[in-house]
Formats: structure tokens, C-alpha cells, sequence
């Protein structure tokens, strides 16, 4: 099987060229190349599939081998190597995900290789049923306190077509994350998991993020975790709705604009490619 290693802001999957190759167990193929020790190493599998309603498909397996709905970083990346290697053309694309049709347009470098793409990632869904959270499902969470081991968060959440929870700390380098993350992960509350995004706002336009994403643990970056962070500063008057958020990867910029969508702006990066042999 040929694959490619690649990254957005640190956010790193292998991607495996569906037009060509033909995967028939997913869920135990991400496990395996997503060890770091055994594997290929990443946050999980991302599979680049015909479409029949956009120009290309992705579909996202985390490292567990759980399916998840999408994912911003990945998103990026999967453009980056579609144009790249030729699956499409035009600058400004379409991708079919499991959270619908994300439109995207794509910046080149003089070498005519994508460096950087601004997604449309929609726009954000708040009510407790579509997050999903157990509740009033009409509701939405918006600085909801929740117990958790020996202490109390103020919760936002929202779906960006999968599920977060924002928590704002007064610093985010030295939190324990690994602690609080898998509480809250498989907290009841939430049926389907959750990813739980730890914030430090520096300014009303910039902000300091890092992810527990379910299913993966903490990872250096979260593109639909930077735009539920976009939409929860403000719901919460703590943020701008134009920010920089400083993932532990990199830096995506966030916009949540008059129209009602996040738009985000940021890197992809191929690191390299290669053949692997399931065993």
C-alpha cells in the first residue's frame, strides 16, 4: 500500500490515496499504522475516496480506529495532495465529508504546490441534540458548569460536525491535560465522546489552545477544535470574532463571519511518502 505522511500545524495522518488503492478494514488499518513504535506513527488514518456529489471524499479514522465525522487539519491536507498529485485541478475545491460538503480554496507557492488553504467549515451547530449531548435537547451550553474528578469547569459546547467541549483556563502550558482530557472525554454527558479543547486567551484576537481529541489523545493541533474555540470565546464575550490561535503545531487563523461560518486559514505540509505491507 503507498501512503503519504502529512501534517497540518502538527496535526499529522497517513493518507492513503483511495483512487488507487482499495482498503477493505479501515478501522484496524488506522490502529496499525498510527502506532508510534510499530507503525508508520499519527494521530490516525485519512483516506482520499471518489466522490459522486464534490471533487474529492475523505473519510477520517482516529487513531483508535474510530470513525470520526471530520477534521480541519486533515481537511487541508487532503487538498494539498489532491492537487498536488493531480486528482484535481482548480484552486478552489469542493470535499465530501461525513459533516457534509466543505468548499476550500488553495494558495500556491512558485512551485506551483499548495502551502496553505482557507475551508469554509460551516456553521456551528449549538443545540445539545446536535452536539450530541445528554439534556433538553433545545438547549445550548454556553459557560455550563461541570464536575469533573475534583473540580468544576465552565463548559462550552458546540459541533463543528463533530463534538467539543471548550473549557477556558488562566494557563494552558503547564495544565494537566492528560488528566482532565479522558474525564471529560467519556463523561455521560456526552454519548458519542467528546474532544475537549483547554483555551488561554491572550487578547480579545488571539488565544493559546490545546486538544484532547477523542479517540487519539492529546494531539498538536485541532482545525474543527480552533473553530468551536472561535465560536465559543465569543458566545462567552471573551474573544474578537477574527482570532489567531497558537496550537501547539501552529498558528491557524479563525474568522467567524457575518455569513454564520468559521473560515479557516492554514499550512499543510507533506513530510514524506512511502510503501507500506499490512501484516
Amino acid at each position: 500500500m503507498k501512503f503519504a505522511k502529512m501534517h497540518g500545524a502538527g496535526n499529522d495522518y497517513v493518507y492513503v490515496n483511495g483512487f488507487e488503492e482499495t482498503i477493505t478494514d479501515p478501522q484496524a488499518l488506522a490502529i496499525a499504522v498510527s502506532s508510534r513504535q510499530f507503525g508508520i506513527g499519527s494521530d490516525g488514518l485519512i483516506l482520499i475516496l471518489p466522490s459522486q456529489v464534490a471533487d474529492v471524499r475523505m473519510r477520517m479514522f482516529n487513531a483508535d480506529g474510530s470513525e470520526a465525522e471530520m477534521c480541519g487539519n486533515g481537511i487541508r491536507c487532503v487538498a494539498k495532495y489532491a492537487y498536488d498529485h493531480g486528482l484535481v485541478r482548480d484552486k478552489a475545491i469542493r470535499v465530501e465529508t461525513a459533516a457534509g460538503i466543505k468548499p476550500l480554496q488553495l494558495f500556491t507557492n512558485s512551485d506551483n504546490r499548495v502551502d496553505r488553504i482557507r475551508v469554509n467549515m460551516g456553521v456551528p451547530a449549538l443545540k445539545r441534540q446536535d452536539i450530541p449531548m445528554n439534556g433538553p435537547a433545545d438547549l445550548q451550553v454556553v459557560a455550563e458548569n461541570l464536575e469533573i474528578l475534583d473540580r468544576t469547569f465552565e463548559i462550552t459546547c458546540v459541533s463543528m460536525g463533530n463534538p467539543h467541549c471548550v473549557i477556558f483556563v488562566d494557563s494552558i502550558e503547564q495544565f494537566p491535560v492528560e488528566q482532565y482530557g479522558p474525564a471529560i472525554e467519556n463523561h455521560p454527558l456526552f454519548p458519542r465522546r467528546i474532544n475537549v479543547e483547554f483555551v488561554e486567551v491572550i487578547s480579545p484576537g488571539e488565544v493559546r489552545q490545546r486538544t484532547w481529541e477523542r479517540g487519539a489523545g492529546e494531539t498538536l493541533a485541532c482545525g474543527t477544535g480552533a473553530a468551536a474555540v472561535a465560536v465559543a470565546g465569543v458566545l462567552t464575550g471573551r474573544t474578537d470574532r477574527q482570532q489567531l490561535n497558537h496550537l501547539r503545531g501552529g498558528d491557524l487563523e479563525m474568522e467567524w463571519a457575518e455569513d454564520g461560518c468559521i473560515y479557516m486559514t492554514g499550512p499543510a505540509v507533506q513530510v514524506f511518502e512511502g510503501d507500506y505491507q499490512p501484516q
